[in-house]
C-alpha cells in the first residue's frame, strides 16, 4: 500500500536531515531535546471526525488535551529511557524524546461539548462528533425535462415580461 504523500511530515523531516550524521554514529546523542513530533491521522466520517495520534511509550499522565475556541491541541511529553550500564557499549539511539505540541482548527460543524480521547496501546484516539444540525443530507437532482413547480412559475413570468 502506497503512503500519501504528507507535506507536513516532508518538511519536519527535511529540515531533521542532516548529510554529515551517518558518518557520525553519535550525532543523534547530541540532537537538541524536543525533537519528538508524533504523527497524525486525520479522517471524517459522515457522523464525526477522527484523530488518532501515534503517541509510544508515552503516559496518559503525560499527555494534554485542550480546545479554546475551535482550536484542539494535543501535548505532552516522552521522557528519555536511556540506562548506561557497565560494560554494555551503546551503538545507535534513533528513538526521539521531548516535549511535543500540535494544534488542529477544527471545523464549524464540530460539537466541542462532546469530544471524547482514549489513549490505548500507544494510540491516542480523539473523536470530535459532528452537531446534528451539521450532518450531510442527499438533495435530489431533477432533470431539465421535468421543471419544478417554483421554475415553471418563473418561467412563465419571464415569458411575460418578453411579450410586454
Amino acid at each position: 500500500m502506497m503512503r500519501a504523500l504528507d507535506p507536513e511530515r516532508m518538511m519536519r523531516e527535511m529540515f531533521q536531515w542532516d548529510p554529515f550524521a551517518e558518518m557520525d554514529p553519535f550525532a543523534r546523542l547530541r540532537q537538541p531535546e524536543g525533537w519528538f513530533s508524533p504523527d497524525i491521522d486525520l479522517r471524517e466520517t459522515k457522523d464525526r471526525f477522527v484523530l488518532r495520534a501515534d503517541l509510544p511509550g508515552v503516559k496518559e499522565s503525560d499527555v494534554e488535551l485542550s480546545v479554546s475556541g475551535r482550536q484542539l491541541t494535543i501535548s505532552g511529553k516522552r521522557e528519555e529511557e536511556r540506562e548506561e550500564r557497565e560494560g554494555e557499549r551503546l551503538y545507535t539511539y534513533e528513538r526521539a524524546y521531548g516535549s511535543f505540541s500540535r494544534s488542529f482548527a477544527l471545523p464549524e460543524g464540530a460539537d466541542l461539548d462532546k469530544i471524547q480521547a482514549e489513549l490505548r496501546d500507544g494510540v491516542l484516539e480523539i473523536v470530535v462528533p459532528k452537531a446534528a444540525g451539521v450532518q450531510p443530507k442527499q438533495i435530489p437532482l431533477r432533470t431539465a425535462k421535468e421543471p419544478s413547480a417554483g421554475g415553471a412559475a418563473e418561467a412563465k413570468k419571464n415569458e411575460a415580461k418578453k411579450a410586454a
